[in-house]
């Protein structure tokens, strides 16, 4: 693989056309495959829902225990915000599913979700720890990279884009701790707005990295492809919140954008493999393929063991440990830029 295939002409002189027109062709096919998705069907209500003895459950539930004056929650849900008609429709998914598997029938889901245990009020147990524990890594290459800034001959506007990363995983792991503890409308939207902006902003750090678009000379090219994924995500975010929360769009526009980033960093790595010979240049292949393997969770969804640990939450396990090889590689990355400046 020669050097210009993966990096483009600087962003002024005769050779600034090119770049322009690729990226005008990937502007385009990105608003078409954008606007394509957003015809797509968004979920339908979950089968436990339309179960008899579930309805039958939440509205003699309701009846009993729910009326102005007789109404209990204790204390450690409504700190979580439960209130009696929650907690009685929480009630009768366990007690229709115990029912269920005692007649040796199928686990069925309710609203979108399997029926989790819920602990001390907090509704996917397992899936906040494994995104609080998916938040350390993200902090701990945030403080890396920021005594980084500091060192001399520091490729300071790599960094930046690199701290990016981690600003951007964190804010989304606290979104998902928050969303997996307590599942409103809200959350919901902050949880996935932030998986989101993290998967979009994967693509520009990469695109900036495997382009080296932090060079000065090519500043403007950064700036445009800044502005058009900020562009990009705000109309993401206004057609979920306004028109319509579409959840298989939003998949699928993840998927796309993330593929992207991932064929960038496939062969980033290969090629950089390819001319300096270390394994360590390899590992953003590696990391792809383990985060791939990790997601593939998501394609085998089943009901939760022990009533907490389902494909979703195996998911958020197997990403803890590659985060931390990810910043390993950042670190290193900017190790190798600067002793190249030092050596040049």
């Amino acid at each position: 693989m020669a050097l210009s295939a993966i990096q483009p002409p600087p962003a002024s002189g005769p050779g600034t056309a090119a770049p322009q027109r690729s990226y005008r062709r990937l502007i385009i096919s990105v608003l078409f495959v954008l606007v394509a998705f957003s015809l797509l069907p968004g979920v339908s209500a979950s089968t436990g829902d339309r179960l008899p003895d579930f309805i039958s459950c939440t509205a003699q539930c309701d009846a009993l225990n729910c009326d102005e004056g007789s109404s209990y929650v204790p204390i450690y849900l409504r700190l979580l915000f439960w209130t009696c008609s929650q907690n009685c429709d929480y009630t009768c998914q366990r007690l229709v599913t115990a029912d269920r598997i005692m007649m040796g029938e199928s686990v069925e889901q309710f609203h979108g979700k399997w029926p989790f245990l819920r602990i001390a009020g907090v509704q996917e147990p397992l899936s906040v720890l494994f995104s609080i524990l998916n938040f350390v890594p993200h902090y701990h290459g945030f403080r890396a990279l920021l005594s980084s800034l500091r060192a001399p001959n520091a490729p300071t506007t790599l960094l930046w884009v690199y701290l990016g990363i981690a600003i951007t995983g964190m804010n989304a792991w606290t979104w998902s701790s928050v969303f997996h503890t307590r599942d409103f409308v809200v959350t919901e939207c902050l949880d996935y707005f932030s998986a989101g902006l993290t998967v979009l902003y994967g693509f520009y750090a990469a695109s900036v990295r495997v382009f080296r678009l932090d060079y000065p000379r090519r500043r403007y090219t950064r700036y445009t492809l800044a502005f058009v994924c900020i562009v990009l995500y705000i109309l993401h975010v206004l057609y979920l919140s306004l028109v319509r929360f579409n959840y298989g769009y939003n998949m699928l526009a993840n998927v796309f954008v993330g593929l992207l980033q991932n064929v960038l960093w496939v062969s980033f790595s290969l090629f950089q493999y390819w001319k300096f010979r270390e394994y360590w240049r390899l590992w953003p292949l590696g990391l792809v393929i383990t985060v791939s393997l990790a997601m593939s969770f998501e394609l085998f969804d089943f009901p939760p063991i022990l009533d907490m640990l389902d494909a979703h939450a195996l998911w958020h396990a197997g990403t803890v440990l590659p985060t931390y090889w990810w910043y390993n590689w950042m670190n290193r990355d900017i190790q190798a830029l600067k002793t190249s400046k030092v050596k040049n």
